[in-house]
């Protein structure tokens, strides 16, 4: 969305979000859910018993601690997590136009980042049973799919948007098959991906109308270990050769042949695979389906308890704060890689 500064000063900012919602090409449920949140804040604000009322012009961090505390025992946690992401958007862009001075939502979602599961209670799986579940996979397309979903931990829609631009991979054979250049961002740092955070549905990124949107704070630059090297260089093997002058990493090897996969192909994949373990059910909830979002959840669970470091999981999943994120940028080669290569579980051996 815009930074650019405005000097508007709407009676009601919430329609003024909304609306822009509509012309950065939102959809009508994401405006209706937005909608849904905002209106139930402002609603708070206005019909508070106790201290004075306000208008979310007004609002402190006190305040949106107070919303956030009322919603507990009404709502999941991971309800609260979605509703207190809403609002984080809706101050962090009326910051960024000018419209509001601040955002009193940030040091609310930075404690909570701490207390609050924003996932339901889910199906566990070990490392041992996710490498059964590897193992079981065949197809070089759905090997690299799922692996490079589970050693990243990025969104499915993240996945999707990855062109030939955005790995490095220190390889000869796959230097001489491919004529794209890695990004600038990994002229220095070899065998790494590079997650963006600004392509979104719709529009045009590197030549190609986006299916899919990133939903990253920031680029992220995450190492590929040589488990993940290695189904990334089988898979480019096979890689039929795209039409699209993005050169998407990963297109259909049936049915639109050479396309850009979209995420309803990679959930339909990891579906299928899942089911044949007995972890997926046609009308399952998240507590007991396997998605491409669990391997999320399965990443960063397993990754943060090995190595005990919030701050690098964080960074590698694209969701800290700029000064956070600043500090792993800048030390990328010593400490996230290294980090991540001495703490990252194998699915392919023995680890």
């Amino acid at each position: 969305m815009s930074s650019t500064a405005t000097n508007d000063d709407p009676d009601d900012p919430i329609a003024y979000f909304l609306e822009d919602l509509t012309f950065h090409g939102k959809t009508e449920r994401t405006r209706e859910a937005y909608g849904r949140v905002l209106r139930r804040f402002e609603s708070f604000l206005a019909d508070r018993t106790a201290g004075s009322t306000a208008t979310p012009a007004e609002a402190t961090h006190r305040d949106c601690m107070a919303w956030v505390h009322s919603l507990r025992g009404t709502v999941a946690d991971s309800t609260i997590a979605s509703y207190a992401a809403y609002l984080h958007r809706f101050y962090a862009y009326m910051t960024q136009v000018g419209v509001f001075e601040a955002n009193p939502m940030t040091l609310v979602v930075e404690e909570m980042d701490e207390t609050i599961e924003k996932d339901p209670a889910r199906r566990e799986i070990g490392v041992d049973r996710m490498r059964s579940f590897v193992s079981g996979i065949h197809h070089p397309l759905d090997r690299a799919l799922i692996v490079t979903l589970l050693k990243t931990g990025m969104r499915v829609g993240e996945l999707c948007n990855l062109d030939l631009r955005d790995i490095a991979l220190d390889d000869s054979a796959v230097a001489a098959a491919f004529e794209t250049d890695p990004r600038p961002q990994l002229d220095t740092r070899p065998d790494s991906l590079y997650v963006d955070s600004d392509p979104s549905r719709g529009t045009v990124v590197n030549g190609e109308e986006r299916t899919a949107s990133n939903k990253r704070k920031r680029p992220t630059v995450i190492p590929i270990d040589d488990e993940l090297k290695t189904e990334l260089k089988r898979w480019l093997a096979v890689r039929p050769d795209s039409q699209s002058t993005a050169e998407p990493l990963f297109v259909y090897t049936v049915g639109d042949w050479g396309d850009r996969l979209t995420p309803r192909a990679v959930r339909n994949v990891v579906s299928d695979h899942a089911r044949e373990m007995g972890w997926y059910r046609t009308g399952g909830d998240a507590s007991e389906n396997v998605t491409p979002h669990y391997f999320r959840h399965f990443f960063t669970t397993h990754l943060r308890e090995r190595t005990g470091d919030r701050g690098i999981v964080k960074y590698l999943r694209g969701d800290v704060a700029d000064d956070i994120i600043d500090t792993y940028t800048h030390n990328w080669g010593d400490q996230v890689r290294e980090t991540y290569e001495a703490n990252i579980y194998t699915l392919t051996g023995r680890q």
